[in-house]
């Protein structure tokens, strides 16, 4: 798992390479903030790109699917080689600390001030009281929330950072709702929406929970949603 969010530095060069307009930056700055404004689609393509640069075999096909070394479509997200999304048992595996977990609220503490930029710490000017609908919108805009440049708070026991909080993150995974039976890194590889975790700068302390999910399409951009990418291990 990559410790950071995937950067606009990261992404702009993937872009410069493949002849694909960049995403906007709002204004914030691009540099070391966590790429915004990318669609799961995009994501993947910037996965696709990342292999071959490192003569790696592409992790998914047109359609989303994984695919293994041999380029054969796969629903076992252990045998691909390249760089792809992390699944989402994977994701949150890794956001709650692994094997080291101490079992935080948030990923790396029990204090969201301490690990994320979320809504009442990534403005200007701190926000009185809980705010919603039209009057916490404007409240974002007049206090100039916005993401912060990555790896900028604590990291959770892996050494992972911003998992809780600064942009969403994309999984490989289609969204739907858990089983009711138990198991073992699951991985869904149909459905409508995709999914992604995390919560962002936009959100409120409760929605930065390594235990909060959201999902929405492939095609779906916005400025609160990024991604980081991983490697199965051999």
């Amino acid at each position: 798992m990559n410790k950071y969010e995937v950067t606009f530095d990261e992404f702009d060069a993937f872009c410069e390479a493949t002849g694909i307009n960049k995403p906007d930056d709002r204004g914030w700055g691009r540099g070391k903030r966590p790429v915004i404004n990318v669609s799961w689609n995009d994501s993947t393509a910037y996965c696709n790109w990342l292999s071959e640069m490192e003569n790696l075999p592409k992790a998914y096909d047109e359609n989303g699917s994984f695919l293994d070394k041999d380029g054969i479509i796969t629903s076992d997200p252990s045998r691909v080689v390249g760089y792809r999304l992390p699944t989402e048992a994977e994701w949150e595996y890794a956001a709650r600390g692994g094997k080291l977990s101490k079992g935080f609220r948030y990923s790396g503490s029990n204090s969201a001030d301490e690990v994320a930029w979320y809504l009442y710490n990534s403005e200007d000017e701190l926000l009185e009281g809980p705010l919603s609908g039209e009057d916490g919108l404007k409240a974002i805009t007049e206090n100039n929330s916005r993401s912060h440049e990555v790896g900028t708070k604590a990291p959770n026991e892996l050494g992972l950072y911003d998992m809780s909080g600064n942009v969403w993150e994309f999984c490989s995974d289609w969204y739907e709702a858990y089983s009711s039976s138990e198991q073992t890194n699951p991985y869904n590889d149909s459905g409508s929406f995709m999914v992604f975790r995390g919560g962002s700068w936009f959100d409120i302390e409760n929605a930065v929970r390594v235990a909060i999910r959201s999902g929405n399409s492939r095609t779906f951009r916005y400025y609160y949603l990024g991604f980081r990418v991983c490697r199965t291990a051999f």
